[in-house]
């Protein structure tokens, strides 16, 4: 009872509204550096330059110490291999596709997490999440369908094409890394994830290192640097949100990136929405959307059954 009442939905709400800014930030910052920097060093940036704040708030929340115990490192490799390979998949199809399409598509994530979750984890999930999740993945095909037709065009248009292929397989890689992560918070705390994670994603991208990675100019250095500042920023902002509300209460802000994302591209890309990727993205985004209500209506009812339970029963 004391961790409920002490939560504070306007200020989590605010923070992952916050959080959401920031991350829209870092993609700008990294399409801003250009098509021609490899994923691989792109990928560098943006974790090892995470750190910083990362660690900053850990020191001032009195956690960087006891962040560095684990009990789980290979599970901590294993997160930070999956989230590193979704980033650079990522990170390829937003420099080749617009940034509201990359966006949209990303969405896939927590649909396919919902499917990963029952073959994996065994989670049960029955008809209306499923259906929640055929309808999202409809959305999908909508905005990725005019783009993987372009690989019939060559050119600029396969470009596309396999941006919008790569951005598909970085939500997939992401779907497996929170069935990951979900594993890990059984018994590893936040702060722990959150520094393993961007420590092993600087590690294993520079494995790439040797598959050529590109001199750059001050302005794309000073670009990826901000991206990785971002990145840390707005998972400190994150994790605050959830601090202070329940997922289902904040988790529904994270599809108001898209309306940033529309207009950031617009003004500084020249980006222009299509009709499909509109339409696409309010199938997918509803289905987002009614996936995280089930799971607060489940969460209520296993509340509800716990309470109801008298003391002893099933043992």
């Amino acid at each position: 009872m004391a961790a409920a009442d002490a939560l504070n939905p306007l200020r989590g709400i605010m923070f992952k509204v916050s959080s959401v800014v920031i991350f829209v930030m870092m993609q700008t910052c990294i399409k801003s550096a250009g098509p021609d920097i490899p994923a691989g060093q792109i990928t560098f940036y943006r974790s090892a330059f995470a750190i910083v704040p990362i660690m900053a708030y850990l020191a001032f929340e009195g956690e960087l110490r006891g962040a560095f115990r684990t009990d789980s490192p290979f599970g901590h490799l294993k997160r930070g291999f999956l989230g590193i390979l979704s980033m650079g998949f990522g990170f390829y199809g937003l420099v080749h596709l617009p940034m509201p399409d990359a966006i949209a598509i990303g969405y896939s994530t927590p649909l396919l997490a919902v499917v990963f979750a029952a073959i994996f984890l065994k989670e049960t999930v029955r008809v209306y999440r499923w259906t929640a999740v055929l309808i999202g993945m409809i959305g999908v095909v909508i905005i990725s369908w005019p783009k993987l037709t372009m690989f019939q065009q060559g050119g600029m248009g396969s470009e596309q094409a396999i941006g919008a292929v790569s951005v598909i397989i970085s939500a997939v890689l992401a779907g497996f890394a929170m069935i990951q992560t979900r594993q890990l918070v059984r018994t590893e705390k936040t702060a722990t994830i959150v520094l393993f994670f961007s420590l092993s994603g600087a590690v294993f991208s520079l494995v790439s290192l040797p598959f050529g990675w590109v001199e750059l100019s001050t302005s794309e250095k000073l670009f990826l640097i901000g991206a990785g500042f971002c990145g840390g920023v707005g998972q400190v902002l994150l994790t605050e949100g959830y601090r202070n509300a329940d997922v289902s209460t904040v988790a529904p802000f994270e599809y108001t990136s898209i309306l940033l994302g529309i207009c950031i591209a617009y003004v500084l890309f020249g980006d222009v929405p299509t009709v499909s990727m509109l339409i696409g993205t309010a199938i997918t985004v509803s289905a987002g959307i009614f996936i995280i209500y089930r799971e607060h209506q489940l969460g209520l009812e296993r509340k509800a059954a716990r309470k109801a339970s008298p003391p002893g029963a099933g043992t």
